[in-house]
Formats: C-alpha cells, structure tokens, sequence
C-alpha cells in the first residue's frame, strides 16, 4: 500500500499505460481520478476496480476548460492533489516535408500543451497540500529520432525539458517532476502502428513485434503494467530524493548501436552465428 491516503489524476487513463497505471495505483492505496477522451473506455476501467476508489472524468488534455474541469473533478473526489501522472499521447507517422501545420500542432497540443495545462492547473493544489509528485509519460523518441515521427519525437523532447524545467521551479515546494521514456510497449497504440507494418511484410502483429524486438537486449516489447510499476515508485515516497529524471524503460533499446545490431541480426539470419 505504497499509495495509501495519496489521490491522484491520470490522464489517458482508458487504455494501455494510463489503465495499468490506473489499476496499480488503486492496487496500491490511492484515490484516482482517471482522464480520457472515450468516456466509454474510463467507464469500462472504472467497473473493474473496487467501488469509491475511482472516479472518471472525460475531456481532451488540450483544451482549457476540460483541464480546469479534470482538476476539479479530483478535488472533489478526493480533496487535493498528490500525484499528477501525464500520459495522453498521440503520434504521427509523417516525414518533416510531408507533414502539415494542421498535423504538427495537433500532436503539440495534446503530447506537450496537455501537460503544461495540468500541470499549471494542479501545481498549485500541490503546494497548497504541501508537496506532490509528477510523472510526464515521455518517450525514448524524446531522446532519440524514430525515423518518420519529427512531430512525436519534437513533442516528447519538448516534455522532458519542461519535466526537468518544473523540477527546479518547484522543488522548493516539495514537488517532484519526473519523466518516463518507455521504448516498445504494447499498447493500442503501438500495435496500431506496427500491426499496419507487420501486415506489409506478411505477418501478424505478434511476429513483428518478436522479429525487430530480437536485436533488443531483452528481445521483448515491454506491458503496460511495467511501467505501472514505475509510476507507483515516483508517486511514493520511495522516490522522495528524485527529481528531474528521465528515466528509460526500454529494454536496452538505448545501448543498442543501430548498424551493428542491424549487422548482427543479417549474421545471424545467414546462419554464420547463433
């Protein structure tokens, strides 16, 4: 019960990360507003877990008055604010020259814009309470290129420099900004991306995924409740001395060299080494 007495609002919290999230916290003690913007999604996570724990709220992090009314709904539910978890996103798989200014801004407003406004919004019920903890669900896309995703990878480099921003802002009030940077998770999202390139090459979404997590350290996409596990420890007070980190979750995707594990990987499909 690492979360006991802690009240918490997580945004996207309908499906993939933001649901296990929202289960681990529940798990672990804490009152949980969770956020979305398919009311049916925060519904269907709301039935599933113990009666008073939860209460939802459906909105779109980038617009001003849903936010104000997300804060507000937690407030009430729970009186104050500890932890605010960030995890709305959106991606877009179009090349810099490709993209449209329509396209670019969309995935700024709700990856980057949606964070500052619940951050603006929750800070000072924060303060008022005496300290709290922040997590911005990041991206190793903030801190590497994914080819094709200028908009996603621009946006999530941008949230960590705002994490690490409000970390020294605000550490006078006790609160803690952290990020997270989860590499290959298997979420809706994800499957929706690789699923439409694993059917170019013939496969189903599971071989895909097996066949390009092999040149990874742990040759696995990661779960949803794996990083679940992350947010509760920068949400407790283990994490108390922590502040502006980025934190990888990754699988070893960071240590990997490109072209050699591109090397390897033809190697080992010649059959000249195991």
């Amino acid at each position: 019960m690492k979360l006991k007495g802690k009240v918490a609002l997580i945004t996207g919290g309908g499906t993939g990360i933001g649901a296990a999230i929202v289960k681990r916290f529940v798990t672990e003690g804490a009152k949980v507003c969770l956020t979305g913007r398919r009311k049916e999604m925060l519904d269907e996570v709301a039935r599933s877990l113990p009666s008073g724990a939860v209460t939802t709220c459906s909105g779109d992090v980038s617009k001003d008055d849903d936010v104000e009314r997300m804060v507000k709904t937690t407030v009430s539910f729970g009186g104050r604010i500890d932890v605010l978890v960030n995890n709305a996103g959106i991606a877009s798989q179009v090349p810099v020259a490709d993209l449209s200014r329509e396209e670019w801004q969309k995935v700024f407003d709700v990856n980057l814009t949606g964070p500052f406004l619940l951050m603006k919004a929750s800070i000072p019920h924060m303060i008022k309470g005496g300290g709290g903890s922040i997590i911005n669900i990041a991206s190793v896309g903030g801190l590497r290129c994914l080819s094709g995703f200028p908009a996603y990878c621009s946006s999530k480099a941008g949230l960590i420099m705002l994490t690490q921003q409000a970390a020294l802002d605000y550490g006078r009030h006790n609160i803690r900004c952290n990020a997270i940077c989860p590499g290959g998770i298997k979420t809706e999202m994800t499957e929706k991306e690789f699923g439409h390139l694993g059917k170019m090459l013939g496969m189903d979404t599971d071989s895909f995924f097996a066949m390009i997590s092999k040149v990874l350290p742990l040759q696995r996409f990661g779960q949803p409740p794996e990083i679940g596990g992350i947010c509760t420890f920068l949400a407790s007070d283990d994490s108390s001395f922590m502040t502006g980190a980025a934190l990888v979750i990754d699988a070893g995707t960071a240590v990997v060299d490109t072209l050699g594990a591109t090397m390897v990987d033809a190697l080992r499909r010649g059959g000249i080494i195991k």
